[in-house]
């Protein structure tokens, strides 16, 4: 049987098709993208899902309740029967009613090392404070921005003529290459949580 998975998005989803990729390629063994949900109405990448034939829903978020819109996801995803959740580019800071209704089955990926530069505009943060690396960071979420126990990491260096644009197209390469691992590890539940250390226990590690 294989583990579904659900993918929540607000713009043109390059994660999401990176992830796609994979599950088709086999580098996520026993996988497949039960459902695209988008909070924005004409999302590119609900577009690139339904091009897939993977089916998309867009349910915008706008003028509701944090938990009020989280509560028609979550609903949503069990219809879908999703096991495991992965954000990608999605900009809303999940309710505790929804890290509750997915524990330790959220992943998020976010464009440095953790818990440097959390937030918005990571990229250019980490430029305007003159850092020679950067990176990116899968990890688990939790009710805090940008704080659940870390999975997977990379590191890039960091240019002396980079720009937010250069800079963020070099860690999106390195995302799509940890967001693969980190699902991979999740699913195939060799690993262990001490504290906010994930350990990897198997052939995977």
């Amino acid at each position: 049987m294989l583990h579904r998975i659900g993918v929540l998005l607000s713009g043109r989803g390059s994660n999401f098709e990176a992830l796609a990729d994979s599950i088709a390629a086999g580098r996520i063994p026993g996988a497949e993208i039960a459902l695209v949900i988008g909070n924005r109405e004409g999302a590119p990448g609900l577009a690139r899902a339904a091009a897939r034939g993977i089916a998309a829903k867009a349910i915008p978020s706008k003028g509701l309740a944090r938990e009020e819109y989280d509560r028609v996801v979550v609903d949503e995803l069990r219809k879908a029967g999703v096991e495991l959740v992965c954000l990608a580019g999605f900009m809303r800071l999940l309710s505790p009613y929804f890290v509750a209704a997915y524990p330790q089955r959220i992943l998020n990926v976010h464009p440095s090392l953790l818990p440097s530069f959390p937030g918005l505009e990571a990229q250019r943060q980490a430029l305007e404070y003159g850092v020679k690396f950067s990176g990116c960071t899968v990890h688990l979420v939790d009710e805090n921005l940008d704080a659940g126990p870390i999975l997977a990491q990379a590191i890039v260096p960091v240019r002396d003529g980079d720009t937010d644009e250069t800079l963020s197209a070099r860690i999106l390469v390195e995302e799509h290459r940890i967001y693969t691992e980190a699902v991979r590890l999740i699913l195939s539940g060799e690993y262990r949580i001490e504290g906010r250390r994930v350990i990897a226990t198997g052939k995977t590690s």
